[in-house]
C-alpha cells in the first residue's frame, strides 16, 4: 500500500477531536492542579542556568535542559508554526501560544514523575520517563510497554525523518539543484554522518554538544526573527488582530481559509503546538531523569521552562514574522510561506532562516536519539541501545528522500498515539505531583 496514503488517513484519526480535547484539557487540568505552577517561571528560569552537581544523575540540569530544548526547538518551530497558518489562518497562532502557556504545567509535571520514578541501571546510568511512571507508580506496566513502543516508532518521526526532510526542502527551495535526487542523498548523507559521530557516544557526549549548539541556535534565529519584524514594524498592529480576530472567528478573510471553522483554526494551533514543544507528549521527562538534581520538584521547574522557550517565546516570533509579512494570503505551501517571509530581508532573512532550520534538525535528531535509545531499552534491555543507534543514523537518510507531506503526516500520527497513555498517567498520578509540589516547595520560592 501507499506510505503516504496510510500516514495520512492515521493521522487524520489519530487528531480528532477527542485527543485534541483530552490532550488542551490535561494542560488545564495539571495548572489548576499544581497551583498554576506557571508563576514561578522566573525561580524555574534562575534555576536552570545552574550547572553545578546537586544529586545523582547522568548530566547536569543544564545539560538535561540543553537536551531537551535541542529535541523541542526544531522544525515546529519554523516550518510546523507555517504549516499551522496555512491549515488554519493567523488564529492558529494563537492557539498554539495558549498550548504552549497551559502546557507549561504539563512539563513540569511529567518532570516531577519521572525524576520520581526514575530507576538506576545496572552500569550506573539513570533511566526514568512515563514507562517508568507507569509500571512503578500507576502499576500498569502494560501502559508502560505501550508508551515505549509507540515512542520508539514516534521518535522516528518527529525526531528524525521530519526533521531531515524539512532541511533536504528548505535547500530545494534555494539552491534549486539540477538533480532533486542528487541533492536528497547528499544532504541526507552528511546529516547521517554527523549524527552518528554524537549519537553513538551516548547521552553525555549529546549533552556536552548541546550545551554548546542550543544557545547559538536558539539566540542567533530569535535574532533574525527580530530584524524581520524591525523591518515588518507597520504591519505588526494588524497582525495582532489577525491572530487575534483569527483565533475566534474560524475563519479568515482571504485565500484558502475562507470556510475554515473554529474547531479546524484550533486542530490546527493545538496539532502544530504539540509537535513543537511537546508537553503532554512525555518525551522530555525521560532525559529530565538522567539530570544531576536534588529533588524531583527542582528538576521539573527546570524542564517547565522548556515550553516557554520553545512556544511562548520561539513560536511566536515565528508566528508574528509570518503574518506581519502578509504572505500567509499568497497560498503558498508551508515551507515556502516561511521562506518567503524571511526573504522580505533580502539576502540577510534567508540566512537565518538557513542557520536556524540548519541547527534546530541537527539538535532535534540528536536529542529525540536518545529518547528513542531509552524506549528500546525499557523493551528489550540494554542490548537493544547500539542496534538502535544504528537505526536512528539511517532514518535520517531515509527521512531525506521521503516525499514531505508522507512524513509529516507519519509524525502526527506517531505523536497522538504516544501521548494517550502518558497523558493518562498524568491525569491519574496528579495527586503524587501535588505532593510532590508540596513537599518541596520552598524550590519555588528559591528558599529551598
Amino acid at each position: 500500500m501507499d506510505f503516504a496514503k496510510i500516514a495520512s488517513d492515521l493521522s487524520g484519526f489519530v487528531w480528532g477531536l477527542p485527543l485534541i480535547i483530552l490532550l488542551f484539557g490535561t494542560h488545564l487540568f495539571l495548572t489548576v492542579r499544581t497551583g498554576f505552577i506557571q508563576r514561578f517561571l522566573p525561580q524555574a528560569i534562575r534555576i536552570s542556568f545552574s550547572r553545578e552537581k546537586e544529586g545523582e544523575g547522568d548530566v547536569s540540569q543544564f545539560g538535561a535542559l540543553m537536551t531537551a530544548l535541542a529535541a523541542t526547538i526544531g522544525t515546529g518551530n519554523i516550518v510546523g508554526v507555517a504549516g499551522a497558518i496555512t491549515m488554519g489562518g493567523p488564529g492558529a497562532v494563537l492557539w498554539m501560544w495558549l498550548t504552549g502557556v497551559f502546557g507549561i504545567a504539563t512539563k513540569y509535571s511529567e518532570a516531577v514523575l519521572a525524576v520520581k520514578y526514575r530507576i538506576t541501571m545496572p552500569d550506573g546510568s539513570m533511566a526514568g520517563g512515563p514507562m517508568y511512571a507507569l509500571e512503578r507508580g500507576l502499576k500498569q506496566k502494560w501502559l508502560g510497554i505501550l508508551f515505549a513502543v509507540f515512542t520508539c516508532i514516534a521518535a522516528f518521526g518527529i525526531g528524525n525523518m521530519t526533521q531531515a526532510n524539512s532541511i533536504v526542502e528548505l535547500l530545494r527551495e534555494h539552491i534549486k539543484p539540477d538533480s532533486d535526487v542528487v541533492l536528497r542523498w547528499v544532504a541526507g548523507s552528511v546529516m547521517a554522518v554527523l549524527t552518528a559521530a554524537v549519537v553513538l557516544g551516548g547521552v553525555k557526549s549529546i549533552a556536552k554538544v548541546c550545551e554548546l549548539l542550543v544557545p547559538i541556535m536558539a539566540v542567533g534565529y530569535v535574532f533574525g526573527c527580530l530584524l524581520v519584524l524591525i523591518k515588518n514594524y507597520a504591519a505588526l498592529p494588524q497582525a495582532f488582530a489577525d491572530i487575534w480576530n483569527g483565533a475566534w472567528s474560524g475563519q479568515a478573510a482571504v485565500g484558502g481559509f475562507v470556510g475554515a471553522t473554529l474547531k479546524q483554526v484550533a486542530q490546527a494551533g493545538i496539532a502544530r503546538g504539540l509537535f513543537s514543544n511537546e508537553s503532554g507528549l512525555g518525551s522530555a521527562p525521560i532525559v529530565a531523569a538522567a539530570a544531576q538534581t536534588r529533588n524531583p520538584v527542582r528538576q521539573a521547574l527546570v524542564s517547565s521552562t522548556a515550553t516557554f522557550w520553545d512556544t511562548v517565546v520561539v513560536c511566536l516570533m515565528t508566528g508574528l514574522v509570518i503574518v506581519s509579512s502578509g504572505h500567509w494570503k499568497d497560498g503558498l505551501p508551508k515551507g515556502a510561506l516561511t521562506s518567503a517571509a524571511f526573504g522580505d530581508l533580502h539576502a540577510v532573512g534567508p540566512i537565518f532562516l538557513l542557520f536556524g532550520l540548519m541547527t534546530f534538525v541537527f539538535s532535534t535528531i540528536l536529542g529525540w536519539g536518545y529518547y528513542g535509545e531509552k524506549a528500546a531499552e525499557y523493551l528489550f534491555g540494554t542490548r537493544a541501545v547500539k542496534p538502535y543507534r544504528l537505526l536512528w543514523v539511517l532514518a535520517v537518510l531515509f527521512g531525506s528522500v521521503q516525499p514531505a507531506q508522507a512524513v509529516w503526516d507519519f509524525a502526527d500520527a506517531a505523536n497522538g498515539l504516544m501521548a494517550i497513555p502518558n497523558l493518562i498517567c498524568l491525569i491519574c498520578l496528579s495527586g503524587v505531583i501535588v505532593a510532590e509540589t508540596k513537599a518541596h516547595k520552598k524550590e519555588l520560592t528559591g528558599r529551598g
